[in-house]
């Protein structure tokens, strides 16, 4: 996979493997890191990965088609461009989409032309560009007049210059990345990769082989070597986000890793140097996990060099009037729609509303307020059934149940270390069947070898 960060970075998604390696082949030579997947689930796995800018995916799928697919992401990742691509003559069921936040469909067969200049655009809207001249393009990113980010912004500012390590505390939601990425712009690696990973987002078995590689055979579906994330940081800074979900036993390695500056892969027996600056995030109360035993506190203490304190949106509240014209802007573009405005009562519900959920929780309730929005400026009523709809927010049946089937599955895995037939006997399965569900949600048994709990843990599961 592709990890060249300096390259902007395109996920790829399509069942029938010629399209995908052709469309692969012309997007690589036009100099984009491409992550190339063959199923919308392959895909949902991926995403954690290789973080991409722009989403291209092929409507008509086996199992989770490209509508589905364009919906789980959109959850997540509002803002994360996904362009679409269908045969002939399926554009009624199109244009509808296109009202939902879809960036784009190209019907095939297409010029490779408009697919690259597509792919141009999406990227654009996605990252707008900083202009590298200015003083203060390095925190281009971030939309604010609050005196407590201004402070937080200032000392971000002054141990950018610096290689300290730094820990960012704050709520989900709040930007602990847009924040990483920013002091990475300030600082002397600004020219070399930002490289980005959700230590809760990547299983146990496969984050030890994410972070420092492993060679060609090392486990089941290791069919070649593979340069680690931290490899691919050399020079620049590695951004670890959610660290407080690292399992203990990586941590031992993290550790060793930053002290020695040096790296292992999975299966090979010699380090390599490794130079990067970490700056890691979490939303939880590291001390607490300390305490409890689940973090090292030496590896806490390691990372935890330069404290940064985001606040919460309702900390910052001065900052919601700009934060909502921002996104209401960006989105306008977006949905193709001219210029939107909120009404006053509409800002005055957004300043006072209570935002468990941030600056993203934010995004989604304006964006939710542009695609519904008939007229050119956005009433009351519509921002409070988007609030109101974020409380509540229930996926159809069929999705809550995979995705509760594959946490399910990725907990029993792990539990039970990888093997099947431990694994099978939990779930109350044969394993054929067993092993047809792990087919289903692209799990592959072998990213969770070696991973056993202690026994208590497993008799716990299988009370």
């Amino acid at each position: 996979m592709g990890m060249a960060n300096e390259n902007p970075r395109v996920l790829l998604v399509d069942d029938d493997k010629d399209l995908l390696q052709l469309i692969a082949m012309r997007l690589t030579a036009a100099g984009y890191a491409v992550t190339a997947v063959e199923s919308g689930e392959a895909a949902l796995a991926a995403l954690a990965v290789s973080r991409p800018q722009v989403v291209v995916t092929d409507l008509r799928m086996q199992g989770m088609d490209g509508m589905a697919l364009f919906d789980a992401i959109h959850r997540d990742s509002p803002s994360l461009p996904v362009l679409i691509l269908t045969a002939h003559g399926t554009i009624p069921e199109a244009v509808s989409a296109t009202r939902r936040g879809i960036f784009s469909f190209l019907t095939k067969p297409f010029e490779p032309k408009v697919l690259l200049d597509t792919v141009a655009e999406a990227m654009r809207l996605s990252s707008p560009p900083a202009a590298a001249g200015e003083p203060e393009s390095w925190r281009a990113e971030i939309t604010t007049r609050s005196s407590t980010m201004e402070d937080l912004l200032s000392q971000a500012r002054r141990v950018a210059a610096s290689d300290a390590s730094v820990c960012i505390f704050g709520a989900s939601g709040t930007g602990k990345e847009l924040l990483a990425r920013a002091i990475h712009r300030a600082s002397p690696r600004a020219q070399a990769p930002f490289v980005a990973v959700n230590c809760g987002a990547i299983p146990e078995g496969l984050l030890e082989s994410e972070l420092f590689g492993h060679k060609k055979g090392s486990f089941t579906g290791a069919v070649a070597d593979r340069r680690g994330l931290f490899q691919a940081a050399q020079g620049g800074t590695l951004f670890l986000d959610e660290i407080g979900d690292m399992p203990l036993p990586l941590q031992v390695k993290l550790l060793r890793a930053l002290e020695e500056r040096k790296i292992r892969p999975v299966g090979s027996h010699e380090s390599f140097d490794v130079d990067v600056r970490v700056i890691a995030a979490t939303h939880r109360k590291l001390e607490e996990r300390i305490a409890s035993g689940e973090f090292r506190e030496d590896l806490y203490y390691r990372l935890n060099v330069v404290k940064l304190y985001i606040p919460t949106l309702a900390e910052r509240r001065e900052d919601i009037p700009l934060l909502a014209n921002h996104f209401l802007t960006r989105l306008a573009e977006r949905y193709r729609r001219g210029r939107l405005a909120l009404s006053p009562e509409a800002t005055q519900l957004l300043v006072s509303a209570p935002w468990p959920g941030n600056v993203r929780q934010l995004l989604n309730v304006i964006e939710q307020a542009v695609a519904l929005a008939t007229t050119e400026v956005i009433p009351e009523s519509l921002v409070r059934q988007a609030l109101d709809a974020g409380d509540t927010a229930l996926t159809p049946l069929d999705e809550a149940r995979r995705a509760f089937e594959r946490d399910y599955l990725v907990r029993i895995l792990k539990i039970t270390g990888g093997n099947v037939t431990k694994a099978a006997r939990l779930a109350g399965r044969n394993r054929t069947e067993f092993y047809r569900l792990l087919e289903r949600h692209s799990l592959e048994p072998g990213m969770f070898k070696g991973n056993m709990k202690d026994k208590d843990h497993k008799e716990r599961a299988a009370a």
